[in-house]
């Protein structure tokens, strides 16, 4: 018998392939903000998110070095890794003066057995000596940058508040792919008021952009968030995990093969967690996600530009 074909295109594989061997991501803090929280777009961030924001957990009292130096220690210990990216995760990495975001990435570059950066930001925090610097940076290493989106619908992303529309994004990529810099996109499953055609809608979209990674994300309650507050109201309602496993199932099959896949769902902290519980369960999760995608005999890229295909088709 032949080689089976890939469920989908994994993050750890294309890293291997990339570099050589075992490439570990670094999650770092460098102490930024939002201007979607200091009020240059506005105040609180998105519904979903606390104080801490998309918090890494690392400590922004930390240098850059001294982050990157104790996540290589761990990470070394528990996947035997041999070379890092420098993860800029917490909070818009692109959202300060062009002077000091140099000094964070080229510390974080300095360090050993660091082969590259990954930049999380918002698409409209990329002014164009920002990412004149990343091309600069990207002549000598890997970078990429990571964009949150959530959804192409522009009626959910002003009900989440993030501040900014599709169209922002797009021409962020645009701006971004003319220098060679790869691009990922974090989208959110189970947005308020978002049907599951309006979730495969996003992947159709995403599909056809031009964009190197994707992450997909669980929408789940944290404590102490405007999402919280709905909740607990009754107007807004969680995925099952069920219908999550389904829409996943069906979103990778709208991608094209070639986009890496970096999450199929997220980490909720777990004192912070409100609802669905099951999403603290990311194995069972994730488990779930390649049964369903084995049983359906369906994978990444199979419907995108197939016109034949419809969430039913089996085979």
């Amino acid at each position: 018998m032949g080689m089976s074909r890939p469920l989908y295109r994994d993050l750890n594989t294309a890293l291997r392939e990339r570099f050589g061997c075992r490439v570990q991501k670094i999650s770092l803090d460098a102490g930024l903000t939002c201007p979607n929280r200091d009020g240059r777009v506005g105040f609180g961030g998105c519904i979903y998110c606390n104080k801490l924001g998309s918090g890494t957990g690392a400590s922004r009292y930390q240098s850059i070095t001294s982050q990157l130096e104790s996540g290589k220690a761990y990470l070394r210990k528990r996947y035997k890794a041999h070379k890092f990216i420098a993860y800029f995760q917490s909070f818009s990495n692109t959202y300060a003066p062009v002077d000091r975001l140099r000094l964070f990435y080229e510390e974080a570059l300095a360090v050993s057995d660091i082969v590259g950066l990954t930049i999380g930001t918002r698409p409209d925090c990329v002014a164009e000596p920002v990412l004149d610097l990343l091309a600069e940076l990207h002549r000598e290493a890997y970078v990429s940058l990571e964009y949150g989106l959530q959804s192409i619908h522009n009626r959910s992303l002003k009900l989440i508040n993030r501040g900014h529309s599709y169209e922002t994004f797009v021409d962020a990529v645009a701006h971004t792919r003319s220098r060679g810099i790869e691009v990922g996109v974090h989208v959110i499953l189970g947005l308020p008021g978002e049907s599951k055609d309006d979730m495969l809608e996003t992947a159709r979209a995403l599909g056809e952009i031009d964009i190197q990674a994707i992450k997909i994300h669980l929408l789940y309650v944290i404590r102490n968030t405007p999402l919280h507050r709905l909740y607990e109201e009754g107007a807004y309602r969680c995925l099952s995990r069920e219908a999550y496993v389904d829409v996943v199932c069906d979103f990778l099959s709208l991608l094209p093969p070639h986009i890496v896949i970096h999450r199929l769902t997220g980490d909720p902290h777990p004192g912070e967690l409100v609802a669905p519980l099951w999403a603290r369960e990311k194995q069972t999760n994730l488990r779930a996600i390649r049964e369903a995608l084995q049983r359906r005999k369906i994978w990444q890229g199979k419907a995108h530009r197939n016109p034949m295909y419809t969430s039913t088709t089996a085979a």
